[in-house]
C-alpha cells in the first residue's frame, strides 16, 4: 500500500476493509495517465481501469517498484469484472450489498464496490462473469448504458486517446474526492498543488448534449459561446449523444456574439454537483 502511496492522487490509507477509492496516476508533468477505482480485496489491491490502458499502467509502475516488495500484475482470467445497477439487481443474484456509509464489501471472494458514494451502481469483482442483466441485451448495449450512467453522474474516465491530455482538476477530480491534499509527495503532486491553490481553476469537465453526428473520444467540440474543448467520453443518445468534455469554465464570447458550432452546436447539460 506505501508503493501505491507514492504514485497515486489519494490517499491509500483510506483503503480501508469498507473503503474503495478513485485515484489518479500521474505523469510527473500532473497529467493524467489513467484513473483507476481501487477496492481492498482479500487477494491484494485491486484495480479498476479500461482494459487498453491496463498492460501500459502496469509496465509503468513496474519501472517504479525498486526494492518495494510489490507484485504488479494483470488478473487474466481469475478475476472479472461485472457492473450492476441497483442493489435490488445485487439481492436477485445472491450478493451482498455494501452497508450505509460503506463501499465495499465481500463475501468468499466475490467483491462488491459502490462505484461512488452517490451512486446506487456496483463493481462486482470475481472468478467468473456475473450477469447483472436477465435480458438478452448485447454486451455493446450493457456498456454503452453503464458509460451513459457515468455521463449523467459527472464521473471521468481516461482512455488512450486522451492519456496525458489533461492535469487532474481537468476531471473534475478534486470534486469528486480523488485527490489528497494532506498526504505525501506523489508523481506530479507538486503539479496539482499548484493549480489547486493559484487561484480559480479555469478549466473542468462538463456533461454536454452533442448534435447527431460521428463523435468519437479526444475529438474537439466548440460550444456557442465560444469555448472549445475535447470529449473524454461519449455514447449516443436519442437524438445524437451525450458526452463529458474538458472545457473553459467562463465563455470565450458574449451571448450576443454568439456562433454556431462547425459541427451544429452542442449544449451543456447539468451535473449532480456543481463546478465553477
Amino acid at each position: 500500500m506505501s508503493f501505491l502511496q507514492g504514485q497515486l492522487t489519494n490517499d491509500t490509507k483510506l483503503l480501508g476493509a469498507n473503503g474503495a477509492l478513485l485515484a489518479g496516476y500521474l505523469n510527473s508533468q500532473g497529467r493524467v495517465l489513467a484513473l483507476i477505482y481501487l477496492l481492498p480485496h482479500s487477494s491484494g489491491t485491486l484495480g479498476i481501469l479500461p482494459i487498453e490502458l491496463l498492460h501500459p499502467t502496469a509496465d509503468r509502475l513496474r519501472k517504479f517498484v525498486l526494492r518495494a516488495k510489490v507484485k504488479i500484475e494483470a488478473p487474466g482470467d481469475a478475476l472479472v469484472v461485472s457492473g450492476f445497477h441497483g442493489a435490488e439487481a445485487l439481492t436477485q443474484a445472491g450478493l451482498p450489498i455494501p452497508a450505509p456509509g460503506a463501499l465495499y464489501v465481500e463475501q468468499d471472494g466475490v467483491g462488491v464496490a459502490r462505484v461512488a458514494p452517490n451512486q446506487d451502481r456496483y463493481w462486482v469483482v470475481g472468478p467468473a462473469q456475473i450477469d447483472a442483466d436477465p435480458t438478452d441485451a448485447q454486451p455493446a448495449d450493457v456498456e454503452a448504458g453503464w458509460r451513459r450512467a457515468d455521463i449523467e453522474a459527472g464521473l471521468p474516465q481516461v482512455y488512450a486517446a486522451t492519456s496525458e491530455a489533461f492535469v487532474a482538476q481537468m476531471l473534475n477530480l478534486d470534486l469528486l474526492d480523488g485527490i489528497s491534499f494532506k498526504k505525501g509527495c506523489y508523481t506530479g503532486q507538486e503539479i496539482v498543488a499548484r493549480t489547486q491553490h493559484l487561484g480559480r481553476i479555469k478549466r473542468r469537465l462538463f456533461r454536454l448534449s452533442l448534435p447527431p453526428g460521428a463523435w468519437h473520444i479526444g475529438d474537439e467540440v466548440r460550444l456557442r459561446d465560444g469555448r472549445q474543448g475535447r470529449l473524454t467520453e461519449v455514447v449516443d443518445a436519442d437524438a445524437g449523444s451525450e458526452a463529458l468534455a474538458v472545457l473553459a469554465v467562463e465563455a470565450a464570447i458574449t451571448a450576443e456574439a454568439a456562433v454556431p458550432d462547425a459541427r451544429g452546436g452542442a449544449a451543456i447539460l447539468p451535473l449532480p454537483y456543481a463546478v465553477g
